[in-house]
């Protein structure tokens, strides 16, 4: 069995051109952008850095939220999660350089309340300077992205301890329970920042007149998903060069009902957030949706329905199609794409207004896909494919939906 995993040139060489492209898309787009234009700049690096950073921390969540449901179906392929979350340390770096440039650099055109004279003139931005100031915007950042590190890293260091550990069943209840602490303490603070304030600072704050308790919920769904498709990816392509032997068409397909099912939850939350503010139809609130629905942005906010929405239900509906490798792997590249765009619409409208071809989102957004794949496959080459002692592994190999 192939069990340690060893980066093919073919891979080590996709990375580093995907990469290469990223850099010299920023190096064109910072001669490029230069004055009024340097708005377009900042907001490709806040758009990519947030998304690729919530789709990598989504492994550290499915980590957590397997572990709690005491699921053993996830075990075989649980170090390619592992693998991926890897990738949060070096993108939240990233992305804490590029919000701090925008705070303390007065990126008023990303951020309008780091501006204090408009804030002191704006009735709204006044009732919500309590956190949206540069002080508690900065502390709950470094906050939010430290815990996100330390138990990244903390599962990450226990999975990889528990390798040399026997499989005795006082050391498999030992086992268990500390990974319940710490998957715990996790999910308490991804739902206090992921699915509560995060979204709301960092991109929600964009357009600071407006504000949907959805939000949060929203963001979430979004990169969920996509963290679920990335997952899928590398599931497919380790298998398909001889590794995760354990992992078959039943693990697949478990992963394509997840992938099926929260694109569902996504059009959920699209529609709900849509359909009550449309219905209150108060200006404070309608003024997110007038650009994005019947201003020039129109045909994305719908393309993003018939991307996330239309195309996963389609394919992802027969059985078959949850088995299949190329199949979820198209699906899979879809759905991260139509998930990257819609972030695109969620920051564009309120910072650069105009609608614009993302020649230059769209290089910077390969740029972190390379930076991922190495950061990944890296990662993948630190320790055994699969978790050998985990005492939930028999469950996973004889698993079947």
């Amino acid at each position: 069995m192939k069990d340690q995993f060893v980066v093919p040139a073919r891979l080590k060489k996709t990375s580093f051109v995907l990469m290469g492209v990223g850099l010299l898309t920023l190096l064109i787009g910072l001669i490029a952008f230069q004055g009024e234009n340097a708005t377009r700049f900042w907001a490709g690096l806040l758009q990519n850095s947030s998304f690729f950073l919530l789709i990598t921390l989504a492994s550290t969540f499915f980590i957590a939220a397997t572990t709690l449901a005491h699921g053993g179906w996830q075990i075989a392929f649980r170090r390619v999660p592992e693998a991926i979350s890897m990738a949060v340390p070096v993108l939240a770096a990233i992305l804490f350089v590029v919000v701090m440039i925008l705070v303390f650099g007065g990126k008023e055109d990303i951020y309008h309340w780091v501006n204090a004279h408009h804030v002191a003139e704006d009735k709204i931005l006044t009732w919500k300077s309590a956190f949206l100031n540069k002080g508690f915007f900065t502390v709950a950042t470094i906050l939010t992205l430290g815990l996100w590190i330390f138990f990244t890293l903390k599962l990450r260091k226990m999975s990889i301890e528990e390798d040399g550990w026997d499989l005795r069943p006082e050391t498999g209840r030992k086992l268990l329970w500390r990974n319940t602490v710490v998957c715990g303490g996790f999910l308490v603070v991804f739902t206090l920042s992921v699915g509560s304030t995060t979204p709301w600072i960092w991109l929600m704050s964009i357009d600071a007149h407006w504000f949907s308790t959805m939000y949060s919920w929203y963001t979430f769904a979004s990169t969920w998903v996509s963290g679920l498709s990335l997952i899928a990816l590398f599931v497919v392509y380790l298998k398909k060069h001889g590794y995760l032997t354990y992992v078959t068409e039943e693990h697949l397909h478990d992963l394509g009902k997840f992938m099926f099912a929260f694109s569902i939850f996504w059009t959920y939350l699209w529609f709900s957030q849509y359909m009550l503010i449309w219905y209150a139809n108060m200006p404070e609130e309608t003024e997110y949706f007038q650009p994005r629905v019947w201003g020039q942005w129109r045909p994305i906010f719908f393309l993003n329905l018939l991307i996330n929405f239309v195309t996963p239900l389609l394919f992802l509906m027969k059985r078959d199609t949850k088995r299949n490798y190329t199949a979820i792997v198209f699906i899979a590249i879809v759905i991260i794409f139509g998930h990257w765009l819609d972030f695109w619409q969620m920051v564009y409208p309120g910072t650069v207004k105009t609608l614009v071809f993302p020649w230059y989102e769209f290089g910077l957004g390969l740029g972190f896909v390379g930076l991922i794949i190495f950061l990944v496959s890296n990662a993948l080459t630190k320790a055994a494919l699969v978790p050998k002692n985990h005492p939930y592994l028999k469950e996973s190999i004889v698993h079947h939906t």
